[in-house]
């Protein structure tokens, strides 16, 4: 071999190894960011044995199941019509009521049109109000139907399908319904949803990749950080609150990546952190740990923090926005429909 042919042949398989290179390093920054293991839960794991770390991580996710089911079954028993956002129409009988006969009187369905219906007993026992249950006897009755809610406001037609679920209810258990004048309930409900479409409130910003892409696993091991955990809908986590009610915080994403097959190998480039205002007591303070939780995933997963209108998100935008809310807030609370309330998160649903 020539020394021509030689040095082309070096120089060949130089350009070869570049091009093998450069595509090795693309396709490393092409693919998303991956979760890792930290130092502490590498030690973790090799100290305790696989089967019985699974058992703890599942054991108090099942304790906290059963005590949110035994809280909304408690829940369930109180009374929940509220004249402030409620038609109510008393029932009366002439005589005591089982909880299995007002229980068996009940209609198929706890709706008219898009509002929740409801009947409440007056409990011979305790002297209050309770959804109606079985070993119960009641001496009164009443339904009502919510006045409005983020579909509208009753109208009426849907008040004339509630006066027919009432009087069936009242036919079966031997009782006298009062029903109020529809038009000053349906002019009622009108207000009312006035007042929630002025009111109401939902604030999201938009995480989006500055340069790498993320996958699932990245996101989910990041936002666990700040106290995230994963929700009922693939692609969804949420941020619980105090109580067992609304989550303070949504952090959602593509549920076609979170379902994927190989979901690791799913590029993410965009996240949206949502507050549902109404939703969420402001004792919470939703909003300074929502703007705390996405600036630091934004600078933990070299990201940007964006509005809905593809603009930047300025600390100084962020204080307006919070004193916005302090004034809605505070106008919810001269209303009785506090956000977080039984009866704001009713009204704002």
């Amino acid at each position: 071999m020539s020394n021509l042919q030689l040095g082309l042949a070096i120089a060949g398989a130089v350009v070869l190894a570049v091009v093998v290179g450069h595509g090795a390093w693309t396709s490393r920054q092409n693919r998303p960011r991956q979760a890792t293991l930290s130092s502490e839960i590498i030690e973790d794991e090799a100290l305790t044995k696989a089967p019985d770390t699974d058992e703890e991580r599942q054991d108090p996710s099942f304790d906290s199941s059963l005590e949110a089911l035994s809280t909304l079954t408690s829940i369930e028993k109180k009374a929940t019509l509220d004249a402030l956002i409620d038609v109510i129409v008393p029932i009366t009988v002439d005589s005591q009521v089982s909880g299995e006969a007002a229980l068996a009187a009940m209609p198929s369905t706890r709706r008219v049109g898009s509002k929740p219906f409801a009947v409440e007993g007056l409990s011979i026992d305790t002297g209050e109000w309770e959804v109606p249950v079985a070993g119960q006897r009641y001496s009164a009755f009443q339904a009502g139907v919510q006045l409005a809610n983020r579909t509208g406001a009753l109208n009426q037609i849907e008040y004339s399908e509630f006066v027919m679920k009432a009087q069936a209810f009242a036919d079966d258990v031997n009782g006298e319904p009062e029903f109020p004048e529809m038009h000053e309930e349906v002019a009622r409900a009108r207000e009312l949803d006035q007042f929630a479409g002025e009111h109401d409130a939902q604030i999201s910003f938009t995480l989006r990749a500055a340069t790498i892409a993320w996958s699932p696993g990245y996101v989910q091991q990041n936002a666990a950080r700040h106290g995230f955990v994963a929700g009922a809908i693939p692609g969804r986590m949420v941020l619980p609150g105090a109580q067992a009610q609304a989550p303070i915080l949504i952090l959602a994403f593509d549920s076609q990546a979170a379902m994927a097959e190989d979901p690791e190998q799913t590029a993410l480039r965009e996240l949206t952190m949502s507050l549902d205002v109404p939703q969420v007591a402001r004792s919470e303070q939703p909003f300074d740990r929502m703007c705390q939780a996405a600036l630091a995933l934004a600078s933990a997963m070299d990201g940007a923090l964006m509005d809905d209108y593809g603009n930047r998100i300025r600390a100084d935008s962020m204080q307006v926005i919070k004193a916005d809310l302090e004034k809605l807030y505070d106008t919810l609370d001269a209303r009785e429909l506090s956000a977080g309330s039984a009866l704001g998160r009713r009204l704002f649903s």
